[in-house]
């Protein structure tokens, strides 16, 4: 293989309210990328060479659980990349794995120490599935089961459907209006702030007020992903949903480690939570 290749795959149809999409990336190139927090929790099978963090000072596990995180990473590779990877939808992780993603904030942690004999054994699965397509249907199967189990009885750690659906709506309205007050937010939830910062912060991995900055980063990405030569920096900033140019460098630079202006630079702008590339 002369270069690495992405494929990307969508989730079966059930799924979708829950998985935004798979991803596989092999290749013998060696690899050195900056990665942001894109709002998203995964699930990481490595079948070849394990990443490495150089800011964590650690290797990705073979099979990797990464929660919501405020800070920028590299992800290193000399060569020999075979990786597969589940992104969830941000509100919709734990009800696969069994627990709060709360308990998952700023980690990514090896997927056995959650003893989850379930997904260990799809792990082995994938590691040993050789063909794409293959990997995707035993990625569906485990998925549709889980989501099956989940919605026909509760067992600990997994949320109500009820309380998925308030979070759910609460993300999408915060990608629409990232200044959407909490009140309002909780408001819409028909619960109380307190109770609604809990449950936001329980399924989404992150609270409320944090992951309204990680949806206006990467609504500024979005614009600078598709602007002309010329930028206009005023603009993405209220577009994004910045109070102003100040608050947009410093939110900027804490989840990508570079002003705008210096990232456009030295790569190509990607938002990867407002980008759908299956």
């Amino acid at each position: 293989m002369d270069r690495n290749a992405f494929g990307f795959y969508r989730p079966a149809e059930p799924l979708r309210p829950y998985v935004r999409y798979y991803w596989v990336l092999r290749g013998e190139q060696p690899v050195r990328t900056l990665t942001f927090p894109i709002g998203c929790p995964q699930i990481i099978f490595h079948r070849g060479t394990h990443f490495h963090i150089p800011e964590l000072d650690a290797d990705q596990s073979r099979l990797t659980v990464s929660g919501q995180v405020n800070f920028p990473a590299h992800l290193v590779s000399d060569g020999g990349i075979d990786t597969v990877v589940v992104v969830f939808r941000p509100h919709a992780a734990g009800a696969f794995l069994g627990l709060p993603m709360s308990e998952l904030y700023n980690r990514e942690i090896p997927g056995h120490d959650l003893e989850n004999r379930s997904l260990n054994l799809l792990a082995d699965r994938i590691t040993e599935c050789e063909e794409d397509t293959r990997c995707i249907a035993l990625l569906d199967e485990w998925l549709t089961a889980r989501l099956n189990g989940h919605l026909t009885r509760k067992r600990r750690g997994c949320p109500p459907e009820l309380e998925l659906r308030r979070v759910d709506a609460a993300v999408r309205q915060l990608c629409t209006e990232p200044r959407t007050p909490v009140a309002e937010l909780a408001a819409a939830a028909c619960l109380s702030r307190k109770q609604f910062e809990r449950t936001f912060y329980a399924l989404a991995g992150m609270n409320p007020k944090e992951y309204a900055g990680v949806v206006r980063f990467q609504r500024a990405l979005a614009y600078l992903q598709h602007s002309s030569a010329r930028i206009d920096w005023a603009r993405i900033a209220h577009a994004s949903g910045y109070a102003d140019q100040s608050h947009f460098i410093r939110e900027f630079r804490r989840f990508s480690g570079h002003t705008p202006a210096a990232l456009v630079k030295i790569a190509t702008p990607y938002s990867d939570l407002f980008t759908d590339p299956a």
